[in-house]
């Protein structure tokens, strides 16, 4: 009898257990990631050429303590290697683990190396070579603590490399797991099996291999136990000839079919081909087509079982299109697919949530270093309720009640950018704006006190919702996460895409980008403020400082200004404003656009203006700006340098967007001013709950100051 162990991947050793066990193994013992047992010579082989499920089948030489390297070395050299592999066969070292004495595991490695190939010259044989590439011997090393396990590894490449693979395909679960997965589904063979997002049919080949009886090994070409000196070439060849004598009978007599689809036609033919490699093309139907598409190919029965791994987003720009995937695969399980079960393997059980289905199972398994779920449903025979369910329904009852409002009302105004929804039920702390087509919704950054997890669920409950209620596609869904800003933040960019719109808000025209920064290039809050100024600049010179993508220049230009003079620190938005201008018909001396510090430029400018306008950031400390800026503390500087610019008669709009900031009347009257606070008038109906968005106040001279 033979000690052997079997590793896998973790959360499949129970399963790899009862494989071995049914193979004909003894003393079958569970440990993390892996399985110990007993066999004979027989079993040996048939344990690689039949388990589904093991990475590898080690076979265990020796163990040794390891306190120092020169331990290391004397219990790898204690071993009979001599008797293990010829000295023409070449060999390599999997080393892993770490201690105190061995802390690099090249180092352990190498010690490895240095007794293996002593252990020759010492018998004065011709030294063994090292391949670290295809090795006839591979050894493993795993150091645990104090104690160092060394094995043969028989099976050469991992377990999971069957031999019908394309080679430059990148799967996203290896074919180890993709057979746990067909195991734990639920499906049972003879039944049709469909995996609408079947990649390079990894899932649909594994199934089928079991389906016909045919052995995982069947088709490899190398394996590690090749240059083991105590290999048995006989007994190996005829555990090879059982298996392909069953994989003949079983695809001969194996009844029904397997279905398969994607919506990329170069990795359905790339699936094809690695059917066609496993001896199994005959039986698997490929096809291209999308989720949205989805019809069951078998109306009339027999009843089966879809299965699949979708995809999942780490980035939330993707997270839209994936809700919307998953809400409609939700949706044509419950119209298409009454009475069949469905198996779905993912990294995102938040995902899988968006189904609206009562899994009735659930297995844990890892995929590499992501933990996983696998979800079993059963769907009710005769369900046909469309799918709609009730996702955030609260939330989307009051989007459909503002959009039936807002929707008109912005059409009778002449805008296409207005605001939607603003956080009006505390459960969905969200932002919804829409820009003619598109829809960006922003996710307030939630209390830490909110659970993590039952804040993301909301926020796609809100995604799946939004797409459900105003009927756009998910593509034109963008996402953002908007935490407090300080400073410069608002200048950061997030992504590369340089994908620009243009929208309409009253008579200027604007580009806008709702994916590379945290804003849009448009404040819809300042939409009424804009149109104030337009209206007060007729014939007028026109400053606008911290002026971010110039749109109240644009209004000021159109307005009929004599001149407008842009000023703002960056670079990226003035050449927008100037874009902004340029698309508006606003070009030449007459509009000025100025790269400066705003304040320093205010310091130092002798310039003199009828209309100002300025809405400065609520704090800042910006490098590019000698002092930090507190709009609370120091607006009243602010407008003595202000006032110093202003013509006789000329009006500033001052802004800004602090909670709770108080105007220094007082202060104001001491330098000549006075302050009209217009907050009301400039907030329009969109954002009628959210009195505090921003304030606003008109600025003038004392009469005779």
């Amino acid at each position: 009898m033979n000690a052997l162990f079997a590793s896998t991947a973790r959360g499949l050793e129970e399963l790899l257990k009862t494989e071995l066990e049914n193979l004909g193994a003894q003393n079958a013992q569970v440990v993390q990631g892996g399985v110990h047992f007993e066999g004979d010579a027989h079993l040996l082989y048939s344990s690689l050429m039949w388990s589904r499920l093991a990475s590898r089948i080690l076979l265990p030489l020796s163990e040794c303590k390891v306190y120092s390297d020169l331990d290391l070395y004397l219990g790898v050299q204690a071993i009979d290697w001599t008797a293990m592999f010829a000295p023409g066969a070449t060999f390599a070292v999997h080393f892993s683990g770490l201690n105190d004495s061995i802390r690099n595991s090249q180092y352990g490695a190498l010690k490895v190396k240095d007794a293996i190939v002593d252990a020759f010259t010492r018998k004065n044989l011709p030294r063994p070579n090292v391949d670290k590439e295809q090795p006839d011997l591979r050894i493993n090393v795993w150091l645990n603590k104090e104690t160092a396990s060394i094995a043969l590894d028989l099976s050469g490449d991992g377990l999971h490399q069957r031999g019908y693979r394309d080679a430059t395909g990148q799967a996203p679960i290896k074919e180890t797991l993709a057979a746990a997965i067909v195991q734990r589904s639920g499906w049972q063979p003879g039944t049709p099996l469909i995996d609408p997002m079947c990649g390079s049919g990894t899932l649909l080949i594994e199934a089928a291999m079991i389906a016909t009886d045919r052995a995982p090994g069947l088709h490899r070409t190398r394996w590690g136990f090749t240059g083991w000196a105590k290999h048995d070439d006989e007994i190996w060849k005829s555990v090879k000839t059982d298996a392909q004598v069953r994989a003949r009978r079983g695809l001969s007599e194996y009844p029904s079919r397997f279905y398969g689809s994607d919506n990329d036609a170069r990795v359905i033919e790339r699936a094809r081909s690695n059917a066609r490699r496993a001896g199994l093309g005959e039986l698997i139907s490929f096809s291209v087509s999308d989720v949205a598409q989805l019809t069951n190919p078998l109306p009339k029965g027999p009843l089966g079982t879809v299965i699949s791994n979708p995809p999942y987003g780490e980035r939330l720009e993707s997270e839209p299109a994936l809700i919307a995937l998953h809400s409609l695969l939700g949706r044509a399980m419950k119209q298409q697919f009454g009475g069949w079960n469905l198996s779905l393997f993912s990294a995102s059980p938040e995902l899988l949530s968006c189904l609206q289905l009562r899994a009735d199972r659930q297995f844990k398994a890892k995929n590499g270093p992501l933990d996983c779920v696998q979800k079993n449903y059963h769907l009710a025979a005769g369900s046909s309720e469309g799918g709609q369910g009730r996702i955030a329904e609260d939330y989307a009852n009051r989007l459909r009640k503002n959009l039936k409002k807002l929707d008109k009302w912005a059409k009778q105004e002449g805008i296409e950018c207005y605001r939607l929804y603003d956080a009006d039920l505390p459960d969905y702390n969200v932002a919804v704006d829409r820009y003619a087509d598109w829809v960006v919704i922003q996710e307030y950054a939630p209390p830490k006190t909110v659970d993590a997890n039952k804040a993301r669920q909301r926020l796609f409950d809100v995604i799946a919702a939004t797409i459900q209620v105003l009927e756009i596609a998910p593509n034109k869904l963008v996402l953002k996460t908007r935490e407090r800003q300080k400073g410069a933040s608002q200048y950061q960019k997030v992504a590369q895409k340089e994908e620009f719109m243009e929208v309409r808000e009253y008579n200027a025209r604007f580009w806008v980008n709702l994916t590379d920064y945290l804003d849009t290039g448009l404040f819809l809050d300042h939409r009424i403020a804009r149109r104030m100024l337009g209206q007060m600049s007729k014939d007028k010179d026109f400053l606008n400082l911290f002026a971010y993508t110039g749109s109240a220049s644009v209004h000021a230009g159109l307005g009929g200004a004599k001149s407008t003079t842009t000023v703002d620190m960056s670079r990226t938005y003035l050449e927008w404003a100037e874009r902004n201008l340029r698309l508006n018909g606003l070009t030449g001396r007459n509009h000025r656009l100025i790269q400066a510090d705003c304040l320093g430029w205010l310091a130092e400018s002798t310039e003199r203006f009828d209309v100002i306008f300025i809405d400065p950031p609520t704090f800042s400390n910006s490098k590019r700006m000698e002092a930090s800026f507190d709009v609370q503390r120091d607006h009243l500087a602010l407008m003595k340098d202000l006032k110093r610019l202003l013509k006789p008669g000329g009006t500033i709009m001052f802004s800004n967007n602090k909670r709770g900031f108080k105007m220094d009347l007082p202060g104001l009257a001491q330098l000549g001013l006075k302050a009209q606070e217009i907050t009301e008038k400039t907030l329009s109906q969109d954002f009628a709950r959210n009195r505090q968005i921003h304030n606003c106040w008109l600025v003038t001279h004392e009469t005779g100051k």
